[in-house]
């Protein structure tokens, strides 16, 4: 890597550009400092440019910074200017040699060849140093369903980036399974971010990589999410018979497993049946997943909890939008989708979720419309249209554009002209029109 010799941007910048060593090298030497420190040369680098607070890292984090540049984090934050006074960060102590022949240079290359070979033999990565980075994983599992995109998208751009560099290492074979299992995580949960930025592409992409990881990971639990993941991706882009063809090569690992993935994937084939006007399919389906929770046995995904567990009310929800598409169950989509939304009424709940509440809301309004009840639908969808528009996401866009179709298709248009009016300017701003 070049060295990067404009000016520097913060005193950490600075300390780094008066080094000998790479963005790289001294990513290595985190773990060495700290055993529970873990960092990629490509977040240090956001840190040095003050692109990212120094505050808001990891007290690993904060504190291997400490030991290798010998300052206070509050100081190397600080912006740099020319003639600020500062010191370099210590280097590891050099031979005293006598004479400056050639003997000099060939000892000095072999000193600095044993040092690379000493950086290379302690690249595998301790047990603290994962366990920090599984809390990480763990707090973004839970913060997903709860935080608009905008603030959790960075800090799992860069925990991926992190559990991708230490994978390219030499890792132990269990430090390597774990490892794969917390990337697979992290790129399932960027694969969710790109659906719901509207980029199915982009999803795909992301789930198709945590698939490999799932599968050096060795893990069924891992498998049987993501492919509820690809099956969400798929559904959502209008690709129903993909979205069936997903849930379904998702069962036997949901089996192996048993998690609570082995009822995501059918009531999610549920929603794709009736998306397709498989009424049959879509009930048996539901069915299917109503009585798998009595066979189910929390697994490794369960355990991370948040986007990573399926819950009883993200049932009822996806059964209310399953049935929602069927004229001749309105009755029932109405009894569910009700239930869904009581389900998701407290916001303080763990299983709270805001594009499930919405979509069970969205479901609601279309079941009113079914019965002919306008002013049902109305109050039914008020919340969902004061949502901020960086809670616009992907999901909820569409449904509310269901809500929409639904008001068309059942002649009642001329009636209903303030509830269209609020649908189609809430639509004008999703998510994904947001900066970034």
């Amino acid at each position: 890597m070049a060295r990067d010799r404009r000016e520097p941007r913060t005193m950490l910048e600075y300390l780094i550009q008066q080094s000998d060593r790479t963005y790289e090298e001294l990513a290595e030497e985190f773990s060495r400092l700290d055993s529970r420190a873990a960092i990629s040369a490509r977040h240090l680098g956001r840190l040095a440019r003050g692109e990212r607070q120094l505050a808001d890292s990891t007290p690993a984090t904060r504190r291997a910074l400490q030991a290798l540049f010998g300052k206070p984090v509050e100081e190397l934050q600080l912006p740099w200017t020319a003639g600020h006074p500062s010191t370099a960060p210590a280097q590891p102590a050099a031979l005293a040699l006598p004479g400056t022949g050639p003997e000099r240079n060939i000892l000095a290359m072999a000193a600095q060849r044993a040092r690379q070979y000493a950086m290379l033999a302690a690249e595998a990565t301790t047990p603290a140093a994962i366990q920090q980075l599984a809390e990480e994983v763990q707090r973004l599992a839970l913060a997903y369903p709860q935080r608009p995109v905008n603030e959790v998208i960075g800090d799992l751009a860069e925990t991926q980036d992190t559990l991708f560099t230490l994978l390219e290492r030499r890792q132990p074979p269990d430090q390597s399974r774990d490892l794969n299992f917390l990337a697979g995580i992290t790129s399932g949960l960027l694969a969710k971010v790109s659906h719901d930025l509207a980029d199915p592409h982009s999803a795909m992409l992301q789930a198709r990589t945590a698939v490999l990881c799932a599968e050096q990971a060795g893990h069924p639990g891992l498998q049987a999410w993501l492919r509820g993941m690809q099956s969400l991706v798929a559904y959502w882009a209008g690709r129903y018979a993909e979205a069936v063809r997903y849930a379904d090569a998702g069962r036997e690992y949901a089996a192996q497993a048993g998690g609570t993935s082995a009822v995501w994937l059918p009531i999610s084939a549920a929603r794709a049946y009736a998306a397709l006007g498989n009424a049959e399919q879509a009930k048996a389906a539901i069915a299917e997943a109503e009585q798998s929770w009595s066979r189910v046995r929390p697994d490794e995904m369960d355990a991370m909890g948040g986007i990573c567990t399926f819950n009883q009310p993200r049932t009822l929800y996806y059964a209310a939008d399953a049935l929602a598409w069927l004229p001749s169950e309105a009755a029932a989509a109405a009894d569910y989708s009700s239930q869904a939304v009581n389900a998701y009424a407290d916001p303080h709940d763990p299983s709270w979720a805001f594009g499930d509440q919405a979509g069970s809301h969205a479901d609601l309004a279309i079941a009113s419309i079914a019965s002919r009840d306008l002013d049902a639908a109305t109050e039914a969808l008020a919340p969902v249209l004061e949502l901020p528009a960086e809670r616009r996401i992907n999901g909820i866009v569409h449904s509310v554009r269901r809500v929409h179709q639904a008001v068309t298709r059942a002649g009642l248009a001329s009636d209903a002209r303030d509830l269209i009016d609020g649908i189609e300017h809430f639509t004008h701003t999703p998510a994904n029109a947001l900066p970034r």
